[in-house]
């Protein structure tokens, strides 16, 4: 099959690559610390701007995934020995950046038995030691559908679970063959479903394919399993060997379908094309942490209101006598 002449970059999709004393400090630590992110390892187009404000993407578990998807830049192949250390050189590295988000993700490790759960549950757990007043979001793979081991991760108390579906169903299978939507829809069901009260965040990237009534779809399924934050960015080839581009997504499409999501009830929508689950997480947070509130608010203040306007049976039979 002849393979598809490859597309022009947009302008818009051109950054000015800044490398300030940050990005260094923060290189060097990461490797003094034998750590990884996905910043580097999913060359991801944001790692200047992030480095240089001093925020990163832990990535656990080694830098060996046990799947191939044919989108993602990290290596595969059969992983290393855990590392039970791992955890505290995070905590530590993230102490050392005085973080007041801190992300965490990791490959995947088909491996494991818990799919490494526990490592998330000691790297949250060290997190909190070291930073309590940080915010701790996990960036989860879908652990197989072992929700024991989702159960770890959730009772570890993160302050974000966020696991993405990453296309439309119809385009699931080819972009990502080891994970399956409905499963990634069910863990993000059974993470509320668990802990109701810890924000649940997924991500869909665009142009792999996707028509504009499936990505509304998508968005309706996240909906139904109560996911709060959406991130929506633009698919980037990392080689050519990975997935080709469909096409590039206009910054109008991406504002249109941030207005879809709002929408449909998501208490944040992060969309555009330099956008990825981790872009700006903390102000992500924010503004979810600040919707739910404000509804909380709303809904006991109309609570209050429905009781001092109906007496309960009570009082009206004592009026009656």
């Amino acid at each position: 099959m002849k393979q598809r002449e490859k597309l022009e970059k947009p302008d818009w999709l051109r950054i000015k690559l800044t490398t300030g004393g940050n990005y260094s400090e923060i290189k060097d630590m990461m490797r003094t610390k034998t750590l990884h992110t996905v910043c580097e390892e999913a060359r991801c187009p944001n790692i200047y701007e992030c480095w240089t404000n001093r925020t990163a993407t832990f990535m656990i578990l080694g830098d060996i995934c046990t799947r191939a998807c044919r989108f993602c830049a990290v290596n595969t192949g059969m992983p290393t020995e855990l590392d039970l250390q791992e955890p505290e050189r995070v905590a530590e590295a993230a102490e050392q950046m005085d973080l007041r988000h801190c992300v965490v993700t990791s490959v995947a490790r088909d491996d494991l038995a818990d799919g490494g759960a526990m490592i998330f549950a000691e790297t949250i757990r060290a997190l909190r030691k070291r930073l309590p007043f940080c915010r701790v979001e996990v960036l989860i793979p879908d652990f197989m559908g072992n929700w024991d081991a989702l159960q770890v991760v959730m009772d570890a108390g993160p302050d974000i679970l966020n696991h993405n579906i990453e296309t439309v169903s119809r385009l699931s299978d080819r972009v990502r063959a080891k994970a399956k939507y409905e499963r990634s829809l069910e863990l993000l069901r059974r993470a509320k479903e668990m802990k109701p009260k810890i924000p649940t965040k997924s991500s869909i990237m665009l142009g792999v394919g996707e028509q504009w009534d499936e990505i509304l779809e998508a968005m309706d399924d996240l909906r139904a399993v109560d996911c709060n934050i959406l991130t929506l960015g633009q698919y980037l080839q990392p080689t050519p060997k990975h997935l080709q581009i469909d096409r590039y997504v206009h910054p109008d499409e991406f504002a249109k379908l941030k207005q879809e999501g709002l929408r449909r009830g998501f208490r944040h929508v992060e969309s555009g094309p330099l956008v990825r689950s981790s872009y700006h997480a903390h102000e992500q947070t924010d503004s979810a942490h600040a919707a739910i509130e404000a509804e909380t608010q709303l809904k006991s203040m109309s609570e209050l209101a429905d009781q001092v306007q109906t007496p309960s049976s009570g009082a009206c039979s004592s009026m009656l006598v």
